[in-house]
């Protein structure tokens, strides 16, 4: 029995759909997660480690930049 390329396309589009997800949304995502818990408490070698993840990831990063807003949250000052 022979297969036809219909049969073989779907198994390869759906691993090139499910890398692709991973890539541009699934680790960049949790990239950005880690970066806003360690980035003031990390130490020379993680600090490494993250900018290989921020360049390793930058498309991903890029793609769900507009969607997230980490900026420091507004200090409440007593007087």
């Amino acid at each position: 029995m022979m297969l036809s390329i219909s049969d073989l396309l779907s198994p390869v589009l759906l691993a090139y759909v499910a890398i692709a997800g991973a890539y541009l949304l699934v680790l960049p995502l949790a990239t950005f997660l880690y970066l806003k818990q360690r980035w003031y408490t990390a130490g020379s070698i993680e600090r490494l480690l993250l900018y290989f993840l921020v360049f390793l990831f930058f498309p991903g990063l890029l793609l769900l930049s507009p969607f997230l807003n980490f900026r420091p949250e507004e200090r409440q000052l007593e007087s």
